[in-house]
């Protein structure tokens, strides 16, 4: 895909990953529409909001929108859906980037806050894709990249529900390829398999040595490659690892 005046969302798209992701979109040439919680109007206590990062979109030439959304809140999505299109006309690009964890002994872990996980991490991503696959069939084109993590093989310190909802996020990925690979619609998942520094976690974490951590940059770059392929390559959760490997050898 050109990305060059493409519209592209990016949930999560505040801080770390999800702003890395919107900005390298951006700097490619697409317009981008940021949601989270995290807003002007709904701040919290860690950094960015969505409209800080809207406001660096443009900085780099390109449209914006800032949509303040709960992604656990389906009536939220579509608000958000619908101000997109209203807005742009069309939608190219989704990043389902959006996601919470609950670390910790499953027993220790309340039934509220494993249900948070699995709402915003799974349920989530399929309202958010829901949401967009009718523009994307009409327009007989798009590109759904879903934000995994290797907690999906191996459950590292972000507990069980977040490893559970990583391994069904990576199934939801290749399934929803098949149905719609005839639409010209890839669908990809990108495994992040390394500590990546972002500035939520790194603020979270001051006690932690983060030198040696990939910057959020890498994951915008890596989602760009996936961007850019030809939508006949869809279905593959792919690594960062895999990706440079890939990468090296063109």
């Amino acid at each position: 895909m050109d990305v060059q005046d493409k519209v592209a969302v990016v949930t999560g798209a505040s801080r770390g990953i999800g702003r890395a992701i919107a900005l390298a979109l951006a700097a490619a040439g697409a317009d981008v529409v940021c949601t989270a919680r995290s807003s002007e109007a709904n701040p919290t206590n860690l950094p960015g909001t969505i409209d800080q990062t809207a406001q660096e979109v443009k900085a780099l030439g390109r449209r914006a929108l800032a949509i303040p959304m709960n992604i656990a809140k389906d009536e939220e999505i579509g608000e958000m859906a619908r101000r997109t299109l209203a807005e742009f006309g069309r939608i190219d690009i989704l990043v389902n980037n959006a996601a919470v964890s609950a670390p910790g002994f499953i027993m220790d872990v309340p039934v509220k806050r494993w249900d948070l996980v699995m709402n915003i991490n799974v349920r989530g991503v399929y309202l958010c894709t829901r949401a967009f696959l009718p523009t994307m069939i009409d327009q007989r084109s798009g590109c759904i990249i879903n934000i995994s993590s290797i907690a999906s093989q191996s459950m590292g310190d972000m507990g069980l529900a977040y490893a559970v909802s990583k391994a069904a996020l990576e199934r939801l990925t290749t399934g929803l390829a098949a149905e719609v690979r005839s639409h010209n619609i890839a669908v990809n998942a990108l495994q992040i398999e390394r500590m990546v520094a972002s500035e939520g976690f790194v603020y979270l974490t001051p006690h932690i040595d983060h030198s040696n951590w990939d910057d959020p940059e890498v994951v915008g770059e890596d989602v760009l490659w996936l961007v850019r392929h030809d939508p006949t390559y869809t279905g593959h959760v792919v690594t960062m690892g895999d990706i440079e490997r890939q990468m090296a050898q063109a």
